[in-house]
């Protein structure tokens, strides 16, 4: 596998929303995918957005188990903390905004099935101590790592033969990554050794998980697709239409607004679902990538041909309530993914390809299709299961 892992620019925050508060947060949530911009490239609401006021990065989740966000540290702080702070103060603790920043590692690989590249990738992460949050998408694979551990994850990657690329901007790997099984060497080594070997990861994870309760489950009736809006290129360019007189500004030239470069289509779809409160929807924006979607099936008919993808599929999300489990925890993603590879032979028979994960702020998610999340079902409830 040919891999390249850079850090996106800027800092960014994990946002826990209860369900019950979703209402409450809708208009930011909007605010927050609907980036206005501004003429003023100084302005607050510009930071964390590319030069076409585009976000490097926003993952906005629904699921069963919470509304999770994660955004620039400056969307956190302008647009989410106000309305916090308006809520009552027994109310407003129940969200959660982390106080630690994430920087956000994007992946960009091939030859490399799903599965394997969620337990490679989080792997020498977790044998070097540090709690990761992981997000797949229909283009991409997104790491959040701690900013205070960014010279950590530094040496953990050069560990694993990763190398600087020509600029110094990403790190590239020339061969195929193996399953780490060795210690990774780490500049600050965490207060509680972190596992040397992945099977000891493996055993650590899914002890933390029984002590805490966590107990997976699958939400009844709930199906899920994983799909992309087109391409921007595929659009058409409405800055070279004609101008009209009241589309022109004072000085007869049209300004370029991000809605030029989207698919208006597919942002009414996306509030019109929200609006909805949905039960699952996950949207995925970075800047190099089409807006990716993983979507419960039942709202298919709302976006209409504004989706690409796989509409066909039928995922199932296996969910993991984390509520009890604290932000660094470690380890959970590898663990469980790379237990799941190995219990159910996923590798031998190709089904470590529809392997995905989504991590939001309090919960996991494993994605596999029905057939074999029933399977994995099987698998992980005897782990978990606490005697009395």
């Amino acid at each position: 596998m040919n891999a390249q892992i850079s850090f996106l620019d800027g800092t960014f925050r994990l946002i826990h929303i209860p369900l019950n508060l979703y209402p409450s947060f809708l208009q930011p949530i909007l605010q927050v995918l609907l980036p206005q911009g501004g003429d003023d490239p100084l302005a607050n609401e510009a930071e964390g957005l590319s030069i076409d006021n585009k976000h490097g990065f926003l993952n906005i989740s629904i699921t069963p188990v919470e509304c999770s966000v994660v955004c620039h540290s400056n969307w956190a702080q302008n647009v989410f903390e106000p309305v916090i702070k308006r809520l009552p103060a027994n109310v407003a603790k129940t969200v959660t905004i982390s106080k630690d920043t994430y920087l956000i590692l994007s992946v960009i690989s091939a030859g490399m099935d799903a599965g394997s590249r969620v337990m490679d990738l989080t792997s020498p992460l977790a044998l070097a101590g540090v709690p990761i949050f992981f997000i797949t998408t229909y283009y991409s694979d997104f790491i959040l790592v701690p900013s205070k551990d960014r010279q950590t994850v530094v040496q953990a990657l050069l560990a694993r033969n990763f190398e600087f690329d020509k600029d110094e901007s990403a790190f590239v790997s020339p061969s195929a990554m193996s399953h780490v099984r060795g210690k990774s060497s780490n500049s600050e080594p965490p207060s509680t050794p972190p596992p040397s070997t992945v099977a000891e990861l493996q055993v650590r994870a899914f002890d933390l998980l029984k002590k805490r309760n966590v107990v997976p489950y699958i939400s009844p009736y709930l199906s899920l697709v994983q799909c992309s809006g087109r391409n921007p290129s595929h659009l058409v360019d409405y800055g070279r239409r004609p101008k009209l007189s009241r589309q022109a500004s004072g000085n007869g030239h049209h300004r370029r607004s991000w809605l030029d470069n989207v698919d208006t289509k597919l942002y009414t779809s996306l509030i019109s679902v929200l609006a909805n409160q949905p039960r699952f929807l996950s949207i995925t924006l970075a800047q190099e990538d089409p807006p990716s979607l993983l979507l419960d099936r039942e709202y298919l008919g709302v976006f209409g041909d504004s989706l690409v993808g796989d509409t066909e599929g039928d995922l199932v999300p296996i969910f993991l309530d984390l509520v009890n489990l604290p932000l660094e925890a470690t380890g959970i993603v590898s663990g469980v993914a790379g237990r799941l590879i190995a219990e159910m032979d996923m590798e031998e028979t190709g089904v470590s390809s529809e392997l995905s994960y989504l991590s939001t702020a309090r919960a996991g998610a494993v994605i596999l299709s029905s057939q074999q999340a029933m399977k994995a079902l099987e698998v992980l409830k005897p782990l978990l299961y606490k005697e009395q």
